[in-house]
């Protein structure tokens, strides 16, 4: 029996795949589809101390190859989703990541507080967002402040804490480092990247907060590369994202060095995606005689 089984920071997951946060909801949408206990976790949209409305719209634009988003992590706050998310995916045979966003240091140390006695298994730390007190910097594009964010929250958590690192830097290893000796348990990579389209007809920017991050196909060697810089920089489990439309596309990643793998953007397009990626790394394993996928993590070096 071939195994698939991975485990990250103690947590062990059925399969190396997951959703990547912010494209799945909690899970309800997709769940019409397929069992969600298909997938070695579900990680959940950002979830905030207080709800909050998003970016003005537009705030989603096509690209070549990926797609451009500004929603701004609208969410209803961590009161609904202890109340009404939660229990819904305690249902399901999977793990439960909850990705966690705020202004301000506090923010983010109440939402990890509040989740310290909830059945939840891992708290995904989004650090891309800006940080208020700093003039609007995202605390992970400064090694202080995201060394410093990580050695907050841990001081709350009660699970594992899995830092969500940016790669809108100049060295993806140094802000890596630095979430290690804040204390991080897991990495994960990449989120996305900044960028910007014009509408030519009506000649104004296509979505409404000018800039948003850059997802899809498009950015997947820029992933690739950064997962690998940074298993061969710090000794933390890494859950790679960017762009993984197949599991050939995961086993890039995988190779490169990452435990466990996150579908984002391919659900849009195929909200079956992430099943498919978990059923075709058993497949590849089949193919290839691997009897464990961890026998496969960062063999390209």
């Amino acid at each position: 029996m071939r195994s698939t089984k991975v485990t990250i920071a103690g947590v062990e997951l059925k399969n190396p795949v997951m959703t990547a946060s912010g494209t799945f909801g909690s899970g309800a949408e997709y769940s019409e589809f397929y069992d969600l206990g298909a997938l070695g976790a579900v990680v959940t949209k950002g979830v905030a101390s207080v709800p909050w409305p998003g970016n003005p719209v537009p705030r989603i634009a096509e690209t070549r190859s990926g797609m451009l988003n500004a929603i701004g992590l609208q969410n209803p706050g961590i009161d609904v989703f202890v109340e009404r998310d939660i229990p819904y995916l305690k249902q399901y045979d999977t793990k439960i990541i909850v990705n966690v966003c705020g202004k301000t240091v506090e923010d983010y140390c109440e939402v990890v507080e509040r989740l310290s006695a909830e059945p939840v298994d891992l708290l995904e730390i989004n650090v891309s967002c800006p940080n208020v007190k700093e003039g609007g910097i995202a605390f992970g594009q400064n090694p202080k402040a995201l060394e410093g964010i990580t050695r907050e929250v841990k001081k709350y958590a009660a699970q594992p804490i899995i830092m969500k690192l940016s790669p809108n830097v100049t060295d993806i290893t140094e802000m890596a480092r630095a979430a290690e000796a804040g204390g991080a348990d897991v990495l994960s990579l990449i989120n996305t990247l900044t960028g910007m389209k014009i509408d030519i007809h009506r000649r104004t920017f296509a979505i409404a907060n000018r800039t948003g991050g850059m997802s899809g196909p498009a950015v997947k060697p820029v992933a690739v590369r950064m997962v690998w810089q940074t298993a061969n920089a710090v000794k933390l489990p890494i859950i790679g994202m960017g762009g993984i439309c197949s599991a050939d596309d995961a086993m890039e990643f995988i190779l490169a060095g990452a435990s466990a793998v996150a579908v984002g953007t391919a659900n849009f397009a195929n909200p079956y995606a992430a099943k498919e990626v978990a059923e075709g790394i058993e497949a590849y394993m089949e193919r290839y005689q691997v009897e464990d996928i961890c026998e496969l993590v960062g063999v390209v070096r």
